[in-house]
């Protein structure tokens, strides 16, 4: 939470109550510490020493928000203000796990409760107690009760930013690939096995052998028909690319029989003559071969032809503007309509000389 969204109750001691915070932090001023510089202000003014959602360290001291000195606890020193650690740490967006101690401190805290644990019997049930807890799932569930419908401190805030670099992208990629690698790799285990088949290369390469596609190898496995095309160079590549191999001349069987009755060994020499020789359309070609026309699409792009769009219109227009302009003795008719205009020629005057709309004319022009 940062300290624009501390609510009222958490706001920050008034006036009277800082100068008495000031007067208990007495200790820390009469050992000389220094005070920050002022980092910004809450809602109700009040100064506040270090930034929101940072802890700040002095050496093996830790800044206080509110005044500005460094103490080995601010947590300790947290009463002279009036103030609770719970609400220390909503008002300047830390978590609540967030220590409040220098790094010395907390070895020595910790080096005392090892002892204690040892020789405080108090202190080792209490222990005992947490970690049966914890063993039972009893403090998960309590933290994340009382964390539900709590929004994130500043601090988790910049951690989560911080860690979103594109170094820690680059990982979490590469963990992603890793995991859909070893499910593709556990489907495919699976499949094989529900087939009697040692692994996947063997089920698929025997069905490839008795003329199946990839496509219908799927399907009998019970999977996506596009499965196989996916994911095979994954699981084996040179079973990948026999499978390729196989499939270049596919697309053609069903051709052949036409092509064949018409008089041409090959779909590509057959697609070639009629539609950029015979400038034959996408329709007339569908209507000689009975496909489809998005077949016959599908099938000049796989053989590398251009598409030509009205081929037997366009190619009348070009037949029609030769043959008038061989009539009048130039090579094209622009060339005709150019040295005309240069002449000083009106349209109504060249289209009277070609015989030609004046329309068409000026389209030509």
């Amino acid at each position: 939470m940062t300290a624009e969204m501390a609510s009222p109750s958490l706001a920050a001691p008034s006036a009277p109550a800082r100068a008495s915070a000031a007067a208990g932090a007495g200790g820390a001023a009469r050992t000389g510490t220094p005070m920050r510089a002022v980092a910004g202000v809450l809602d109700d003014g009040t100064p506040i020493y270090a930034p929101i959602g940072e802890i700040v360290f002095d050496g093996q001291r830790v800044t206080c928000h509110l005044c500005g000195r460094a103490f080995r606890s601010v947590a300790a020193h947290l009463a002279s203000h009036g103030w609770t650690k719970e609400r220390y740490c909503e008002t300047f967006g830390l978590e609540r796990s967030q220590p409040l101690e220098g790094p010395e401190t907390r070895k020595l805290r910790a080096a005392s409760l090892s002892a204690r644990l040892v020789f405080d019997p108090a202190i080792r049930d209490g222990s005992a107690a947490g970690r049966e807890r914890a063993r039972r799932g009893e403090l998960t569930r309590a933290a994340a009760a009382a964390a539900r419908g709590r929004p994130f401190p500043e601090q988790r805030r910049r951690k989560a930013a911080q860690a979103a670099t594109p170094a820690s992208r680059a990982r979490s990629a590469e963990a992603n690939r890793q995991r859909a690698s070893e499910h593709v790799a556990a489907v495919a285990a699976e499949v094989a096995h529900r087939h009697g088949y040692p692994d996947i290369q063997a089920f698929a390469g025997t069905q490839m052998a008795a003329g199946a596609s990839l496509a219908a190898i799927s399907r009998t496995a019970g999977l996506h028909k596009d499965w196989l095309s996916r994911h095979l160079s994954q699981l084996d590549p040179a079973l990948a690319r026999l499978a390729r191999q196989r499939s270049t001349g596919r697309p053609d069987v069903a051709w052949l029989p036409a092509v064949r009755r018409i008089g041409f060994d090959d779909v590509a020499s057959y697609l070639r003559e009629r539609h950029h020789v015979g400038h034959q359309t996408v329709n007339a070609i569908a209507t000689e071969t009975g496909f489809s026309t998005h077949r016959v699409e599908s099938a000049l792009r796989r053989h590398g032809l251009e598409i030509v769009a009205h081929a037997a219109k366009r190619h009348a227009a070009q037949q029609r503007a030769a043959d008038v302009g061989a009539a009048l003795g130039y090579a094209t008719v622009a060339g005709y309509i150019r040295r005309r205009r240069a002449d000083g020629w009106t349209w109504k005057a060249i289209a009277a000389e070609s015989g030609q709309p004046q329309t068409w004319l000026r389209r030509q022009a």
